[in-house]
């Protein structure tokens, strides 16, 4: 944009036309309306593709059923809080359970697995949880019954479960190992039931008779 202006040259009354070109000050250009409504309409649409992205990756984390129904947005917030809950009611009583199982007595007998102290267990504990396809093995034993454990992760590969990862940590002559796996998709209630049947069985078996 430009303007002009007109000064005067000599005493005789002669005045020259000079034209300039408008120059827009940044400052001027933040309280100019035009200019800030298209920023501000670029910083929404990016909030918006954010937010989808991460309601997308939020509802991808949740299981859903075989219904192919489509559901609304609020919907799928209801459903993630609520599977939240579930997980949080879950771990809660994995903590309680875990608590209980370091209580374990350790009294003297004549069979099982023996610890430095020379100390014995009464029998190894076992403890499977699932929540969808996830399956946690909580398992515990004596500083001296590695083989439980070899055998525990061979019985999950047998049955087709997928070790994802395997932790340990010790507390005097105790051993408290957990095992995260995956099974199929296709039916993880009844994998996970089976395998839960087939690893108490097991424990029970690799207890010490009387």
């Amino acid at each position: 944009m430009a303007f002009a202006s007109f000064y005067r040259i000599d005493d005789k009354s002669h005045y020259q036309f000079r034209s300039f070109k408008r120059i827009v000050l940044p400052h001027l250009m933040e309280n100019n309306p035009s200019c800030s409504t298209t920023d501000r309409k670029t910083i929404e649409r990016n909030r918006r593709n954010q937010m989808k992205a991460l309601y997308s990756q939020l509802n991808s984390l949740v299981p859903h059923h075989s219904s192919r129904e489509s559901v609304s947005l609020p919907d799928q917030l209801d459903e993630a809080a609520n599977y939240i809950k579930k997980l949080q009611i879950k771990l809660e009583k994995m903590k309680e359970r875990k608590d209980s199982l370091m209580g374990i007595e350790r009294p003297n007998a004549s069979a099982g697995c023996s610890t430095r102290a020379g100390m014995r267990l009464r029998s190894p504990q076992i403890e499977v949880n699932g929540i969808g396809s996830a399956l946690e093995v909580v398992l515990v034993t004596g500083l001296d019954c590695q083989f439980l454990f070899n055998e525990t992760i061979r019985i999950l590969q047998e049955e087709g479960a997928e070790i994802v990862n395997a932790t340990f940590s010790v507390l005097d002559d105790t051993v408290f190992h957990i095992i995260h796996s995956k099974v199929e998709d296709s039916a993880p209630s009844y994998e996970a039931a089976r395998i839960s049947k087939r690893l108490k069985k097991f424990a029970e078996d690799s207890a010490p008779s009387h």
